[in-house]
């Protein structure tokens, strides 16, 4: 793909994204998706079927998902060498995207998350040029800088756009997870980058979401970075990651 074609097909993405992601269709995919009852496999099981996904909205990834998996959790584990959880945590952040294999369009899955319900802030990728088609811009409900939200109400209140990473925390949640909070936080909302990158949407924060931002920070050091040319040896790496798997999230999951 030459880099011209590539970088339409990533305005592409969030041209559809933020034309049709909406309060209503976010709550249309929470109660399509998060009932667990796509599929029953294991984690690793997850991370194979990964191996048919280009993720459509990444400028900086051209190879199957599974490779950048191993390869965030081996940058993590270089840096990290005694934090398995944050280990496990860079290896199922984008599990999340077997949705895409499963008939979603990406630009439900992938990309930059955002609020909806509200304004998008100025530092939401493509503001100005994309948003002109979403109905909710136009409904005084919605439109404003706090739109259906009070100030300071916590993120866990927030209805985020519908992607990979809401579905993979209710995925950890239903299938009660023993990862710490800090690796939940990081999974739900490392695609928001306008607040853990840019620093807007403060204002829809509450202090617990603050505390934990220091650990989305930390964690999506290595989820930017770690896009290497160099592919890892995933057969290699499965038995060191399978007994993570097994001692915080083992067994067959609901999906």
């Amino acid at each position: 793909m030459t880099v011209n074609s590539h970088t339409d097909q990533v305005r592409n993405t969030y041209q559809l994204m933020h034309t049709h992601q909406t309060v209503d269709f976010v709550r249309r995919k929470m109660e399509q998706w998060c009932k667990l009852d796509h599929a029953q496999m294991t984690m690793l099981e997850c991370l194979e079927e990964l191996n048919n996904l280009v993720d459509e909205s990444d400028p900086d990834v051209d190879v199957p998902n599974i490779y950048h998996a191993f390869q965030t959790a081996e940058s993590i584990r270089e840096k990290h060498p005694d934090n398995d959880w944050l280990q496990l945590t860079g290896l199922i952040h984008d599990a999340g995207k077997i949705m895409a294999i499963w008939g979603e369009p990406q630009w439900c899955v992938v990309g930059d998350t955002f609020p909806t319900g509200c304004l998008p802030a100025e530092s939401v990728v493509f503001r100005h040029s994309t948003f002109q088609d979403n109905p909710d811009m136009k409904d005084p409900k919605f439109n404003t800088k706090l739109g259906m939200y009070e100030e300071n109400c916590g993120l866990d209140k927030v209805l985020m756009s519908w992607g990979h990473d809401e579905y993979m925390y209710r995925v950890l949640k239903g299938n009660n997870a023993t990862l710490p909070e800090e690796a939940l936080y990081a999974i739900r909302f490392h695609s928001f980058y306008p607040w853990h990158g840019s620093g807007d949407y403060d204002y829809l924060c509450n202090n617990k979401d603050r505390e934990m931002l220091a650990w989305v920070k930390e964690f999506n050091k290595f989820d930017l970075y770690s896009k290497a040319d160099d592919l890892p040896d995933i057969d290699a790496l499965k038995p060191y990651y399978q007994g993570l798997i097994d001692k915080y999230i083992p067994g067959k999951l609901r999906w």
